[in-house]
């Protein structure tokens, strides 16, 4: 995160009454007020259909930082103070009228500032509005200043290939490439920001940075949780659209990107666009044998009964969606080429993590006695992104005593250990870098073709046969059984997600 303070600048939120500006904008912006990272001249306009006043849109607000900011409840005289810039305006996305009024807004601010502020046009709203919004920001030329005007978009970026080349096509057609901010809220976060401090500030890494010392590698992303309210957006996209075409795959760059020449957006972005074309496409056959899907039954959670995927609210009772997804991947190219890739995720799952794992090659001879070792383990770099925020080596040492016993231990970077700030939200770190013009951690349009380009056969393949033993795994599981069968035809087991506060 840079250290350059922002200019002034206007915020306007579609989709102000929504999810999205409750659980993770307000808060955040917020919470960079607190931080002192808003500048002082700065406004925030939340936008909707819902007809309220300034007054109640800002009573809302108040309500969602006191549920869902990481600082807690709102301080009486820092909300009174930031709640003076927070404003609503009912809109039509499909009314001119609404345009002409946000240019006014923003007229009225440059004049009373005495300075052209930038604008972000945050959509926190339906990807079927993507069009609409943005054409007709374009239209009431609301987006001509290039130098100070961004564009904010929430996944998902299309429903496949072909979708996604339109709106890119029509962003390309729109806006400039530098205003345009594709949004994936992971690589926001502190641990994932943290993978390349790792890799590229630490001369030690690099030599053993590739399928020389690497034997393979772990991309683990669990929920506990179901679709709970979201049965109908989730049963037309499945855990591959949800997460594995971004999130995971954003992931797997980070950890298999070369080295990029500066700490430049676009040299950064470049390197990952790079993985995704240099990894294995799939055939038919690949699918079979390198890709498994499963659905969740209804079972029991914390002593609670939970209904499986087909009794949720909004979800087709015969439906073929995945909520799990496990697939073997190769990159190949030099540094990589036969070390396989292995990720998961899925919802009601055993435990919630988010985990990297890299595992090392085992020592060419081993000079000590099987005896010797109480549990040989081979070494290990474990990245937890959440709940636990840590980066763990793990190696073998003497135990205390007069034999010569081994023991894997750890050596550990915790956050909350090393650091007594607190560290912010991704959306902090997201909506930061947009008022400074900063797109490293934002998706670029051709990274997003090649992620759907890389998954379209396996979702292709599925589309066209229906799985016959949907649901597959119960609740509270770690999935079903053909994802252990996966991994172990190659001879390895999915490993253990850290929990919270573990020590080991």
């Amino acid at each position: 995160m840079s250290t350059i303070k922002s200019e002034p600048t206007v915020f306007v939120i579609f989709g102000g009454t929504g999810d999205l500006n409750a659980r993770k904008l307000a808060p955040a912006l917020y919470n960079l007020f607190l931080d002192g990272w808003l500048p002082k001249q700065f406004s925030i306009i939340g936008t909707g259909r819902t007809q309220l006043t300034d007054e109640q849109f800002r009573k809302n607000l108040n309500e969602d930082i006191n549920n869902f900011s990481r600082s807690g409840k709102a301080d009486k005289e820092k909300w009174a103070e930031f709640q003076k810039n927070v404003y609503y305006q009912v809109s039509d996305a499909k009314d001119a009228e609404t345009y002409k009024e946000f240019g006014k807004r923003v007229e009225a601010h440059a004049a009373e500032w005495k300075v052209r502020p930038n604008v972000i046009y945050y959509l926190a709203v339906s990807p079927t509005f993507f069009p609409i919004i943005t054409s007709n920001l374009a239209k009431a030329k609301l987006t001509d200043d290039v130098e100070h005007v961004r564009v904010v978009i929430e996944k998902p970026f299309g429903h496949d290939l072909e979708s996604a080349k339109e709106l890119n096509k029509l962003l390309a057609g729109l806006f400039d490439d530098k205003q345009i901010y594709h949004i994936d809220h992971y690589l926001g976060k502190e641990t994932v920001q943290n993978i390349m401090a790792f890799r590229f500030a630490n001369s030690i890494l690099e030599p053993i940075w590739n399928r020389n010392y690497i034997e393979h590698v772990q991309i683990s992303v669990t929920e506990q949780l179901g679709v709970e309210d979201r049965g109908d957006y989730y049963d037309g996209s499945g855990a591959m659209r949800d997460m594995i075409q971004n999130h995971l795959l954003q992931l797997l760059c980070l950890v298999a990107m070369e080295t990029p020449v500066s700490f430049n957006a676009d040299e950064i972005r470049n390197r990952k666009v790079d993985v995704l074309h240099a990894m294995r496409r799939f055939s038919p056959e690949d699918v079979r044998m390198s890709a498994v899907r499963g659905q969740y039954a209804k079972g029991w959670m914390e002593g609670k009964e939970v209904p499986g995927y087909r009794e949720e609210a909004k979800v087709d009772p015969n439906s073929n969606t995945e909520t799990f997804a496990a697939i073997k991947f190769f990159v190949d190219n030099w540094r990589w080429q036969g070390v396989p890739f292995y990720v998961r995720t899925g919802k009601r799952l055993h435990q919630s993590s988010s985990v990297i794992t890299i595992q090392f090659k085992d020592v060419p001879h081993k000079i000590f006695p099987t005896e010797a070792a109480e549990s040989w383990q081979q070494n290990r770099l474990i990245i937890s992104i959440q709940p636990e925020m840590s980066i763990r080596l793990q190696v073998q040492a003497k135990r205390p005593g007069l034999d010569m016993i081994l023991n894997t231990v750890d050596m550990v970077f915790d956050y909350k250990g090393t650091y007594t700030n607190q560290a912010p939200e991704a959306y902090e770190t997201l909506l930061l870098d947009t008022m400074l013009g900063d797109q490293t951690l934002f998706m670029r349009g051709d990274q997003i073709e090649a992620a759907w380009d890389l998954i379209m056969p396996i979702l292709s393949t599925w589309t066209n046969k229906k799985s016959l033993n949907f649901p597959n795994y119960s609740a509270y599981s770690w999935g079903p059984e053909s994802a252990e069968a996966l991994i172990a035809r190659d001879g390895f087991t999915w490993f253990s997600l850290p929990l919270k506060n573990t020590k080991k």
